[in-house]
């Protein structure tokens, strides 16, 4: 199987950014995108054309809306490490990895996501070399 075959699986292959950005929006809505990517033109006065404009500019932004709508809206199962390394578009989908319905999220599930991520964050942070202080 050539990857073109390959790229037929992955639901963000044809899709234009504004068709991802619309339905995210129309099933989400502005105040959850914000509270799960942290996004800031998610945040302050959202508009899909505002939006849209910062994530064609901005490749780290794009690629965290595209993660969110394939693990997140189309629920597929998280990649392994040698395809995270690849943006979302260029990721390979197996075939018998379908799309299924949408997540349900809610602003209180996004908070307890980020305390835990924080907390994951905190322990894999090495402790500051202190020159000064003892054993």
């Amino acid at each position: 199987m050539n990857t073109v075959e390959q790229q037929q699986n992955n639901p963000l292959h044809g899709l234009k950014l504004d068709v991802l950005l619309n339905e995210l929006v129309d099933h989400y809505g502005w105040e959850i995108l914000a509270a799960y990517l942290n996004v800031k033109c998610f945040q302050t006065n959202p508009s899909i054309a505002s939006s849209l404009k910062f994530l064609r500019k901005t490749e780290w932004a794009k690629e965290k809306v595209e993660d969110f709508y394939l693990y997140k809206f189309k629920r597929l199962p998280k990649p392994d490490d040698k395809q995270y390394e690849l943006s979302p578009r260029a990721r390979i989908i197996p075939e018998d990895q379908k799309p299924r319905s949408p997540a349900v999220l809610t602003l209180e599930g996004a908070e307890q996501s980020r305390v835990r991520k924080a907390a994951v964050g905190r322990e894999r942070k090495p402790a500051k070399f202190d020159p000064w202080a003892r054993d």
